[in-house]
This record gives structure tokens, C-alpha cells and sequence, in this order.
């Protein structure tokens, strides 16, 4: 017995290994005991439930944690406590920090998913929203994975500098060869956080309009008021100037009326109450103004301004289309009439007034 207490292995006694074996199993069950409690004291997910939750999310950063990774921290710690060989140490050294690195981006990975979905959540729209967040954590996870393997390799004795340039030139020849692809990329991330449209939205871009049905990492999908569906490029959108109809408020409608050169001074000067009153009797207008705008070449002009108070199309013609029948009715009964087209042609020495066809 004193024989077998007394030898040594790599330097060791057996009491120095009883020790690190003791330090190591105890590291290990307390790891375990503490991801466990932690794992059985945080909420679970809820099921369908979309809101971000803290404590949910620091539950999954320790249930990402591996049984693994624990097990060889433990035998690390153990270790530091025996004086082994250089190239031993060394083994248990480098397995340690590959298990680290890789932990930690695990966790880093599982943070910033979390954090990146809480910036934005203000900015949730549905797809699109899902659309971005999916882009924008698969970028993160990418860069993420990529600083932990060059870490990695750096703690390994491996020179990353030759590494880290060679990825900078073949980054720049991917981007070069796909920059119409990346392009409409980045203009997608624009569109979803700079919102100058949604999904559901009515839009003028360009000679192209419709309604918002997806806005995808390449294009979004537009489907026009003829039925058919149009994919528009996102950097062309990003590019060219919108007009948002979803967004209009009310609806601005300037109507031009002639009324006829022979028509009395004193029935003019009424033309504008007239539509004055008639804009006023409709719920869903409002008055700007009505005035005597111009002599035109066949018809004495008068400028109706009134706003539709709903940026629905429809219920925009509906009240239009009862102001013009109003309009119509009260130059009927004051007996005014409209102007159209026409030219009076005079020749001298003949009589009478030659009237072409308009």
C-alpha cells in the first residue's frame, strides 16, 4: 500500500490524482446542478407567443449549454492542480479552448438572435419583419461563427493574419460577382427598417403600381390593379421615387369648371358659392376654395378645390361623382351652361357668325 500511495504517474502522486479527480467531478456535478436549477427556475417559451421575453431567452443561452463542453472544463480544472507534460498540458489546453470558443458562440449566437429581435420590434410588420430579422440573424450567426474559428485558430499557434486577408480578397471578388445580388439584399434590409412601404400597402413606383403582397431579399411582389402580379427589383424601389396611397390621409381633388362667354356677370359672381354649398353639404368633403380663374380660350374657368375626407378610392369617386350631380344641377337651375371646345370664326364682309364643329 505504501508502494502503490508512494508512485507516480507523469510526475504525479496518487493522492495529486485522487485530488484533481475530486476537483474535477465536483466542478462537474455543480456545472450540472446549476444548469439544471436554472433551466427549472426560467420560463419556458410559450407556444404561438411572438413577444421577446429575457428570461426566457437567458433560459435558452444554459439549456444551449453542452454536457460536453462542461466535461472537459471539469477535466481542465483538474488538471491545473497536477504538474504534466508540456506536450499533455498542452492537449488539454487546446481542447479546452476549442470547447470555449465554440460555447461561447453558442451563446453569442442565441444574445444576439435575441437582442437584434428586440431592436426591431417597434419595426414588426408580419413577413417582411420576418423576412429582415431572418437575413439580418443569419448575418450575425455568419459573423459570429467566423470571429470564434479565427479565435480558435489564433489560441492554436496558427497564423490568421494570412487567413484574414485571403477571406478580405475573396470576400471582395464574391461581392464584385454578386453585386447586383447583394445589392437588392441591402436594399430589402432598407426597405423593411426604413418602411417606405408594407405589405398590404397601395404604391406608384415608377410606371408600376399596385398593392404591397411580399417583399422578399431579391424583389418585392406587387400585384396591379389589372390582376397580374409584378416583380420589381428591390434596388430599383430603394432607387426611385414612391408614392404611398396607404398611407394618404385624405384625398385632394381640384375640378375645373367653364361656364360659357355669354353667360350674365351677376350669375359668375355665384358660381363659386354655388360649389361652396355644395361641397359643404357632403359629410365626407371639405371646402378649400372656389374662384374665377381665368379667361380660356373657349370658357370662363372657375377652380373648385375640396378634400375627400378618406383615402378609400372608392368612397374618393363616390363623393366626387355626387358633387359633380350636384354641380350639374345647380348650373341647371340657373340655367348656366357649360362651355365645351369651340371657335367662333368672323369673315369680314360676310354676314352672320360661321360656327365650326368643335
Amino acid at each position: 500500500m505504501e508502494e502503490l500511495l508512494a508512485s507516480e504517474l507523469y510526475g504525479n502522486g496518487l493522492s495529486d490524482w485522487a485530488l484533481a479527480a475530486v476537483i474535477a467531478v465536483s466542478v462537474f456535478i455543480v456545472t450540472l446542478l446549476v444548469r439544471w436549477f436554472l433551466i427549472r427556475r426560467l420560463p419556458a417559451p410559450v407556444p404561438d407567443d411572438d413577444e421577446l421575453h429575457w428570461p426566457t431567452v437567458f433560459r435558452d443561452v444554459v439549456a444551449r449549454t453542452w454536457t460536453l463542453f462542461l466535461i472537459i472544463a471539469s477535466i481542465y480544472a483538474g488538471t491545473t492542480f497536477l504538474d504534466l507534460p508540456a506536450n499533455i498540458h498542452s492537449l488539454v489546453h487546446s481542447a479546452f479552448i476549442i470547447a470555449l470558443f465554440i460555447q461561447g458562440a453558442l451563446w453569442a449566437d442565441r444574445i444576439a438572435s435575441a437582442f437584434v429581435a428586440w431592436r426591431l420590434a417597434p419595426l414588426k410588420t408580419k413577413t417582411a419583419m420576418r423576412n429582415a430579422l431572418s437575413l439580418i440573424k443569419s448575418t450575425v450567426r455568419l459573423v459570429i461563427w467566423l470571429v470564434a474559428f479565427l479565435l480558435i485558430f489564433e489560441n492554436l499557434g496558427f497564423d490568421v493574419t494570412a487567413l484574414v486577408a485571403g477571406l478580405g480578397i475573396g470576400g471582395i471578388a464574391v461581392a464584385l460577382a454578386a453585386q447586383s445580388v447583394l445589392g437588392d439584399l441591402f436594399s430589402s434590409l432598407a426597405i423593411v427598417l426604413d418602411r417606405p412601404f408594407e405589405v398590404g400597402d397601395f404604391i406608384v413606383a415608377g410606371n408600376q403600381s399596385g398593392t404591397v403582397e411580399r417583399i422578399g431579399v431579391k424583389t418585392t411582389r406587387i400585384r396591379s390593379l389589372t390582376g397580374e402580379q409584378i416583380a420589381c427589383s428591390n434596388s430599383d424601389l430603394v432607387s426611385s421615387r414612391i408614392h404611398n396611397y396607404k398611407r394618404m390621409t385624405e384625398r385632394r381633388v381640384v375640378t375645373v369648371l367653364g361656364a360659357t362667354y355669354d353667360t350674365p356677370g351677376s350669375k359668375l359672381e355665384r358660381i363659386p358659392g354655388l360649389a361652396k354649398d355644395i361641397v359643404d353639404a357632403e359629410n365626407m368633403a371639405r371646402f378649400d376654395r372656389a374662384h374665377f380663374r381665368s379667361f380660356g380660350e373657349s370658357a370662363l374657368e372657375f377652380e373648385l378645390v375640396y378634400w375627400v375626407l378618406s383615402p378609400d378610392y372608392a368612397k374618393y369617386m363616390d363623393v366626387q361623382e355626387r358633387i359633380n350631380f350636384g354641380i350639374f344641377r345647380a348650373f341647371e337651375g340657373e340655367s348656366i351652361e357649360f362651355a365645351f371646345p369651340s371657335r367662333t370664326l368672323y369673315i369680314p364682309g360676310v354676314k352672320g357668325v360661321m360656327t365650326p364643329p368643335a
